[in-house]
């Protein structure tokens, strides 16, 4: 049994693609998936399969989601020993930023630097990003909502072929938590 997290991208934001937690509970309960919570509402869950690789899992969610709602979501899913691995590889300061200073964009497959060479890193200072594993990560001082370099590497240039969806840090160190093997 491996413990999963499940990383939906734009759900219930801003009024559309509502899709309401306890439903996604019972939808991952109803695909024989078990120990399933949700944290926060904008589109995580962490749950338990005998089955699967993470590829599988999130194809088979993202079906069933459209199946049971009537939209496409994209989602990825990642095990505990990559989530963990992604919050120690941080190459920011963690333990001294605030949690809406950082942020990790998880991608659905590697990214190289040549897909980001046309962004001129230099001009967005002090904002910076550096790649990890199948991860971008975004150090943003004045936040996500008023920085331009994440406006940048969200277009559709840098993720195109791409599911990309971002998480703060603080949601990053939960989801390590919630699918850490129980003591």
């Amino acid at each position: 049994m491996t413990t999963y997290a499940a990383l939906l991208r734009g759900i219930n934001v801003g009024g559309k693609r509502k899709l309401p937690m306890a439903d996604l509970r019972a939808l991952l309960g109803g695909l024989g998936h078990t120990g399933v919570r949700t944290h926060l509402q904008s589109g995580q869950a962490v749950f338990t399969a005998d089955h699967g690789d993470e590829d599988t899992l999130a194809v088979e969610l993202a079906d069933a989601i459209e199946e049971r709602f009537g939209f496409a979501v994209d989602v990825l899913v990642r095990d505990h020993a990559y989530l963990a691995e992604v919050a120690c590889a941080c190459p920011f300061p963690a333990a001294g930023l605030a949690a809406r200073q950082l942020h990790v964009t998880y991608f659905s497959a590697p990214v190289t630097p040549d897909r980001y060479a046309h962004i001129d890193q230099a001009a967005h200072l002090p904002e910076e990003f550096r790649l990890g594993d199948r991860c971008l990560y975004l150090y943003a001082p004045d936040g996500l909502g008023r920085s331009k370099l994440a406006e940048m590497l969200g277009r559709p240039r840098a993720t195109k072929d791409l599911i990309a969806t971002s998480r703060n840090w603080n949601t990053v160190v939960k989801l390590v938590e919630l699918t850490a093997p129980a003591a």
